[in-house]
């Protein structure tokens, strides 16, 4: 007869073995603001850890992911970022869109026409069923170029506060820190704030449910890929 302590372990070691290892959530994150506000050069802050050397326009959908650890939770973040012209959005908008857990605003401090842009950019996403209960926050880049400032604290202030949204005010470029060891607003150390801050809210909301690829990337979407994965978690895509 068989030793029911060893046959104990035996069941037990069997059974741990073929549990499933956790599921990952995943939450993507959307982008958005006209072309030459900076997206680009925050996404990739925050998911390389520093500042692009080089950057070009945005052709169709830049995508960026970062694994992170979260309370002892592996959280992963996807940033979309998308082409600011709507001459390179016009046929990968929907898919953009699709399945959207937050969005973040980005306008140039040294560009006011790019603030006054911001209502058309939530315009556009209440259009694709993403109003108020979807996580959002505005974020006002380049503070670095203080001698530039075209939009001031006070102003983006009340915007945000209008719509609801918390502002946050960086620079994807500078990592600065005041005499009293504070963190200046134009800091880059910010961008890992603003996008750990919208983590943690999405953390706290939603279910475990999310685990698949991102909407299933290459498969089901009129998009091709050049190249493949960088060391700094980016897929580049153009329109097809």
């Amino acid at each position: 007869m068989a030793d029911s302590g060893t046959s104990g372990e035996f069941s037990a070691s069997l059974s741990s073995s073929t549990l499933p290892p956790p599921r990952t959530r995943i939450f993507k994150i959307i982008v958005i603001g006209d072309s030459g506000v900076g997206k680009t050069c925050l996404t990739y802050r925050f998911c390389a850890g520093k500042f692009p050397e080089k950057t070009e326009a945005t052709i169709g959908v830049d995508f960026r992911e970062r694994l992170v650890d979260i309370d002892g939770e592996k959280i992963k973040i996807q940033l979309w970022d998308t082409a600011g012209q709507e001459r390179f959005r016009k046929s990968m908008v929907q898919h953009y869109y699709r399945n959207v857990h937050a969005v973040v605003f980005v306008y140039d401090v040294t560009n006011a026409a790019s603030f006054r842009s911001l209502p058309a950019w939530i315009e556009e996403c209440k259009q694709h069923a993403l109003g108020t209960e979807v996580p959002r926050i505005l974020v006002g880049n380049k503070c670095d170029l203080q001698d530039s400032i075209q939009v001031g604290t006070e102003v983006a202030q009340q915007f945000a506060d209008t719509h609801s949204m918390p502002l946050f005010e960086t620079s994807a470029k500078t990592s600065n820190t005041q005499k009293d060891g504070t963190l200046d607003r134009g800091s880059s150390d910010h961008v890992e704030a603003i996008f750990m801050t919208v983590a943690h809210k999405l953390r706290s909301q939603k279910p475990l449910v999310l685990s698949q690829p991102a909407d299933g990337l290459g498969g089901t979407v009129s998009l091709s890929s050049h190249g493949d994965n960088k060391a700094d978690g980016t897929r580049s895509w153009a329109c097809g």
